[in-house]
């Protein structure tokens, strides 16, 4: 009989692991998901035609693998004026998006190569992001406001922290404490719902550890031409890339495309599963239990487990006699919540720098007004004008950072709708008498957190890595801050261990943010 695969959640690494599995080997991957969507976060919600990108996901990847990956399921857009170049470590090879990419206006099965744009919204202002020294930046802050951030900035290069602990002193030491001050501190302690200084130095290791204001500098003298070495742009720091791939319709169309490709090739995926129970044997897991939408109790039983489910939750539905201190981890564990208030309206009352009525076109705004709970905005039409269904309007997503015991996420849907309105008329950015229609969206356990017990989470790892069947992979599964094509790479890696006979777990836990993958190897 051939061996099989329970993969628990439907999200980018389950969906991964499941098509590696069928590409590379006779394991057989039987999906359980607890939603009745596909892609976890990383899902499409179309609500009346208008489609909601749940956090803003861009198809960028330093990782060849990745890309191919994206690419051998989506192909890039056909454009008018030649080829965009991808540039590899080993090899550089033209993708012909001239003549033999799809149109868009004629197929739906394709990637849009859309340029990036993100800002800062402070002082009712907009700042570039990462913050760029031009004489509109210098005029917005102010010569007093410029000159505090210039010396508190060679202050933390001539005298840094030595011991970085947590994400303040990370923030300090790599842009000053005005600058950190002035454009860090309100925007993520509104993700966090904690201060900087409570959270641990490795968020920022993590997320931004290549950037820096030498870079940003460097980034932006650099002459046109060599700012766009293709999609990949592997030279350039993430937070600085100007151009991306992006499904038609969202990143979901990239998922439900895989679903559809796994179950094609013998796989299967079971949608409204709750799994609520592991049941472990001798250091294996042997099966699963839960139960379906209809309430009625199944057993899976398999070979390899690969588990995307939060930590706690797992912990929980293990059947074996857990370690105290395994537990307490795992129980201390802290994620934060997210909800996404889509706004339909007819105008924005923020406009281009010229001065023109035509709608800007960022992608997405951090708002780092302390007066106001809104973290970010996206600007739907901006990510791919197929998200709008009718595009003389402008589609919105208010985002908002809380924990489920919070009054925010308790509030019901009209009560978060309006204050959605009332905060971004407050500060400006549109008229609350153009909103047209509005939709609410939660997602619980969206962000695990560098707080709570997670500076002894590797007491949980190293317990969990003990069953030598069972594969922690993707954001959750691994309480890693991990973004979309590093909980790809996860499963990637596992799928490879298993292939190659391979026990030993810790390449799983080394794919990380920024790093080059190990292809260099």
């Amino acid at each position: 009989m051939k061996k099989r695969a329970i993969i628990i959640g439907a999200g980018p690494a389950g969906l991964t692991a499941a098509y590696e599995l069928l590409c590379r080997s006779d394991v057989i991957p039987v999906i359980l998901e607890k939603s009745s969507y596909m892609g976890g976060i990383s899902r499409t919600v179309n609500y009346k035609g208008n489609r909601i990108d749940l956090g803003g996901h861009r198809f960028f990847s330093k990782s060849d693998r990745v890309m191919n990956w994206w690419l051998q399921h989506l192909p890039v857009e056909k454009k008018a004026g030649g080829s965009e170049n991808i540039t590899y470590q080993q090899q550089s090879r033209e993708i012909a998006v001239a003549g033999a990419g799809p149109d868009p206006q004629n197929t739906d099965e394709v990637m849009l190569l859309r340029k990036r744009k993100s800002r800062i919204y402070y002082l009712r202002q907009l700042f570039e992001y990462p913050i760029q020294l031009t004489r509109n930046t210098l005029a917005q802050l102010g010569l007093v406001r410029t000159l505090r951030i210039g010396f508190s900035y060679l202050r933390s290069m001539l005298f840094p922290e030595k011991e970085v602990v947590n994400l303040e002193q990370f923030f300090i030491n790599r842009f000053g404490r005005e600058l950190y001050l002035t454009f860090f501190k309100d925007y993520t302690e509104k993700v966090w719902g904690v201060p900087c200084s409570k959270i641990s130095a490795e968020w920022g290791e993590q997320r931004i550890k290549g950037l820096s204001i030498t870079k940003a500098i460097l980034h932006f003298l650099k002459p046109p031409a060599k700012k766009h070495s293709g999609i990949a742009q592997k030279e350039t720091e993430t937070s600085l890339i100007e151009q991306f791939l992006y499904p038609k319709f969202g990143p979901g169309q990239m998922w439900e495309t895989v679903a559809r490709k796994v179950t094609q090739m013998g796989g299967e995926i079971l949608t409204g599963f709750n799994v609520s129970a592991m049941h472990c044997e001798n250091e294996r897991i042997r099966a699963v239990s839960g139960t379906d939408d209809q309430g009625r109790t199944q057993r899976f039983e398999g070979d390899y487990f690969f588990s995307t489910m939060p930590i706690q939750e797992l912990i929980r539905a293990l059947d074996a006699t857990v370690p105290a201190n395994v537990r307490e981890v795992s129980d201390g564990l802290q994620y934060r919540d997210f909800i996404t208030v889509g706004l339909l309206l007819k105008k924005l009352r923020i406009s281009q720098n010229n001065g023109s009525r035509q709608l800007i076109d960022d992608n997405w705004i951090y708002i780092q007004e302390p007066d106001v709970q809104a973290g970010r905005l996206q600007i739907f039409n901006n990510w791919s004008n197929y998200m709008v269904a009718d595009p003389e309007c402008v589609w919105l997503g208010v985002e908002y950072f809380c924990y489920e015991t919070d009054d925010l996420w308790k509030k019901g849907d009209e009560e978060m709708a309006a204050l959605a309105k009332e905060e971004l008329d407050h500060i400006g950015i549109i008229d609350r008498n153009d909103v047209l229609d509005s939709t609410v969206i939660r997602m619980p356990k969206t962000y695990p957190a560098y707080f709570g017990t997670y500076d002894r989470f590797e007491e949980v790892r190293k317990y969990i890595d003990g069953f030598e069947n069972l594969f922690l992979v993707g954001r959750n599964g691994m309480h890693k801050y991990n973004n979309q094509d590093h909980s790809m790479l996860t499963a990637m890696v596992a799928v490879d261990n298993i292939v190659a006979g391979v026990k030993d777990k810790s390449s799983i836990w080394h794919v990380n943010t920024e790093m080059e993958y190990h292809e260099e190897k």
